[in-house]
């Protein structure tokens, strides 16, 4: 079952990509800008979580429909941008980050780049800079998180007891746990889907106490909302896009921030004036619409340029490739994300596409085998 459509939700969506790929691209402009990750975090775990406890409430939910929505959601995007890599690859890349580019590709075949990356150096290392698959690692912990979550909230109405509250103690001790290893382990602390949990977590949280309001047939969360939390949560999520950087001891106690923030956003409704601001820009809405494969394109091209040029790109190239990565996003929400995601033929279309990410998985894990191909 879907949810109601908040325009509100996509603007949030298209602001937490701008501010990702403005960092990736410009990053003196928003130092901050990683953090649109967060954002996107938390929203996930709002809308995610409220389809699950809605199924979950009426007795419908199928673990191998989630499974099918999340292939059909998901996969069709990604496919395109890793065959495009290994064939960029194929010609710009030496042996060596060929190879690297393999095991990527290979990890990002089973949703597993963070634990990959957490093996080799940080997010933030330069280094990291020339890997093209970088930016998987989030969608890493987001799949990771959902092979767990249904499940757990399927125990906890089995057993009896309240899914919110199980929520509220799995996020606090998340973020407890992750508070105290970013002191010495920053990358651990960054990838590991059990210190990211607590993220994914608030935005399930919001959605549980929502959907727990409804079923008692209580008035609606918003209503208990002040007027003005709506706006202090656009401030609480832009905040650190300005003021921190990639020194920052993050994800810490300033991912707070936009993790908050952006639940105090979702939390007012779609009738606070805060979103009813968002939901208006159709700017943002759009951007919104096509954040996903706009998130998987701007990366790889900003990495081959930069391999290819041998420091930073030229800014008038980055901007070009964003440009390009604009272009790319809609052609994949427009003739692929849309088509994939019909609900025609559903079940078939999810056996072929686990199909082909197994394939192109094994064809990185065979690249990795080959050093690269340094024949070619």
């Amino acid at each position: 079952m879907s949810l109601p459509y908040r325009a509100d939700i996509d603007a949030l969506r298209g602001i937490a990509v701008a501010a990702v790929v403005v960092f990736h691209a410009f990053p003196a402009l928003l130092p901050g800008g990683f953090v649109g990750v967060d954002v996107f975090f938390v929203i996930s775990g709002y809308l995610i979580t409220g389809i699950v406890a809605r199924d979950l409430e009426a007795g419908r939910f199928s673990l191998w429909r989630f499974y099918s929505r999340r292939v059909n959601r998901i996969v069709p995007a990604l496919l395109a941008v890793l065959a495009a890599c290994l064939l960029g690859g194929w010609w710009l890349l030496l042996s060596g980050e060929y190879r690297t580019l393999g095991t990527h590709t290979a990890g990002a075949s089973v949703f597993g780049s963070n634990f990959v990356l957490l093996s080799e150096t940080g997010y933030f290392d330069e280094a990291a800079h020339t890997k093209p698959l970088l930016h998987l690692w989030s969608l890493g912990i987001e799949e990771q998180f959902y092979i767990a979550w249904p499940l757990a909230l399927w125990l906890t109405l089995r057993l009896g007891r309240a899914p919110a509250r199980m929520a509220a103690v799995a996020a606090l001790m998340s973020f407890a746990a992750a508070l105290w290893i970013v002191s010495f382990d920053k990358a651990a602390a960054f990838y590991h889907p059990l210190l990211r949990a607590w993220e994914l977590l608030a935005g399930g949280l919001l959605a549980l106490v929502e959907q727990r309001r409804h079923a008692r047939s209580m008035r609606p969360l918003q209503t208990k909302v002040p007027a003005g939390l709506g706006w202090l949560g656009v401030a609480a999520m832009l905040a650190p896009m300005l003021w921190i950087d990639r020194h920052a001891l993050f994800p810490g106690a300033w991912a707070l921030l936009p993790a908050l923030g952006t639940a105090a956003i979702i939390a007012s409704g779609p009738g606070a004036p805060v979103n009813r601001a968002l939901g208006a820009s159709r700017v943002l809405v759009w951007v919104g619409l096509i954040s996903f494969p706009l998130y998987l394109w701007h990366w790889p091209l900003l990495t081959f340029a930069r391999i290819v040029a041998g420091d930073t790109a030229p800014a008038s190239l980055r901007l070009a490739l964003l440009g390009l990565s604009m272009v790319l996003a809609w052609l994949t929400w427009r003739f692929v994300e849309r088509h994939a995601r019909a609900p025609r033929h559903a079940k078939r279309k999810s056996w072929s596409l686990v199909a082909g990410l197994g394939a192109i998985g094994l064809a990185g894990l065979a690249l990795a085998l080959s050093d690269g191909w340094p024949g070619r």
